[in-house]
Parts: structure tokens; sequence; C-alpha cells
């Protein structure tokens, strides 16, 4: 039943999600659409309730409450992210906005949004060795946790090898490739001679001078 209800959660934050954009962006509905969106917790506090209910009423726990406990942090963690993108993408192609800016590929900067994403990633671990922790405190049968306690664990080291991962962004930048400008770089390209930006090119034609000397003209 868990498991069941964890792939409803999962389809149901897909629903409310198209359903609140369609309805700010298509119907002209802000007010609506937020309240769509704004419903998405919900359905991590439904499987939440229902976990705590099905642990209430004798059952063991298990890999499947592990993996609610999960989803839940993950939710909580990242979350916000997709749904930020999403939003930005939809009031892009249907309302009209400027294109939102994507992701920084190279340098530092890269690291440094590598490194947000991660601490999306410590939030759901936290979260979820939370909850993880409420379980086995709620159960009070260390016989019975030991399924429990190693989802924590599970938890930690998924976010220590996304640590990892994105550390090796700060310590080797990914440089762009040779002849890309750098991202945030201002002022004129680089790889432009200094006459093609030092003026402004035109096409307007110049006035004809009758003054000027032909260069057949000789001087007396």
């Amino acid at each position: 039943m868990i498991v069941t209800l964890i792939i409803v959660c999962e389809i149901g934050f897909w629903v409310l999600l198209a359903a609140g954009l369609a309805a700010r962006y298509l119907l002209r509905m802000p007010r609506t659409g937020m309240a769509l969106l704004l419903c998405e917790p919900l359905l991590e506090v439904v499987l939440l309730v229902v976990t705590a209910l099905d642990l209430k009423n004798g059952a063991d726990p298990s890999w499947k409450h592990g993996l609610a406990a999960l989803y839940i942090g993950y939710t909580v963690g990242h979350g916000h992210r997709t749904v930020k993108w999403l939003d930005g993408h939809a009031a892009h192609r249907i309302g009209g906005a400027p294109r939102p800016a994507g992701a920084p590929r190279y340098g530092m900067a890269r690291a440094r949004h590598e490194g947000r994403v991660w601490l999306g990633t410590l939030v759901a671990a936290a979260v979820a060795t939370g909850l993880l922790q409420l379980a086995m405190w709620y159960v009070d049968d260390p016989s019975r946790t030991t399924s429990l306690e190693s989802w924590q664990y599970t938890a930690w080291r998924a976010a220590g090898i996304h640590g990892l991962i994105a550390l090796t962004y700060a310590i080797w930048p990914k440089r762009a490739p040779s002849g890309e400008r750098p991202e945030g770089a201002r002022g004129p390209d680089p790889t432009c001679g200094s006459a093609a930006w030092a003026r402004p090119a035109t096409t307007d034609p110049q006035p004809y001078d009758d003054t000027a000397p032909r260069p057949t003209e000789r001087s007396v």
C-alpha cells in the first residue's frame, strides 16, 4: 500500500503542477494556478500520515517506510527547484515572458550552482533522517527498526556521493571550449579584432565631397 501511495503521490505531483501552470498561463487565472501549486505539499502530508498509521496498526517497519521517508525528503529538498524551473519555462513559452536563464556550464559559476543543488540534497537527507528517527522512536523496538536505520545510512551515503561530485567542479573547474566567451564576461568580444568593436559598422552611403582633389589632378 505504501509503494502504491508513493506512485500516486508522484503522479499527483505532476498532475497538480501541470494543472497549476495551465491555469496560470493558459486560462489567465493566476490565483487558481497558485492555489493548485500550493496543494503540492499536501501530497507529502498525506503520505506521511498514511505511513504513520500503517506503523500504528502494527505493520513491521520495512523498506517501504524508508522509501516513503526518502521520497518526502527529496520533495522537500528539490521539489521547489523543479517547480521554479518549469514555471519559468511555462511563462516563457505560454505567457510570453523572457526566456529564463539556464544554469551556468563552466568555471566557478558552475561549481557554485552544483553546490546549491547539493545543499538541496543535504536538506533531503536531513528531512528523511528526521522522519525515520521519529518512526524508530514511535515503534520503540530496536529489533524491528533495523531496516529504517539502514535507510538513514542510505540517505547520507547518497548525500556524500553527491557532495563529492559537486566538489569536483570546484577543484577542476570545467573550462569553456576554445573561442567561446566565458560566462558572465562583459565588454567587447575578445575574439574579434579591435576595429570590429571600436566603432559601429555602418552601411549608410558617405556624402560626396566635390572639393577633395581627384587622384589625377595636379597641383599648380
